[in-house]
């Protein structure tokens, strides 16, 4: 069955997605934090435009 499920996924009908990583410096202590999300692969540099 295992089979079946990933002959599926290649495909390629389904959405792409991407993992997405940004660094942020922290104002209190200085140290890095890093924020994981997973976006639509189109919209990856809209991601990265958005200032948080």
């Amino acid at each position: 069955m295992a089979k079946k499920v990933v002959a599926t996924l290649k495909t390629g009908t389904g959405k792409s997605y991407a993992k997405v990583i940004r660094m942020q410096k922290s104002e209190k202590s200085g140290a890095y934090t890093f924020e994981e999300d997973i976006v639509d692969a189109e919209k990856v540099k809209e991601y990265f435009a958005q200032k948080k």
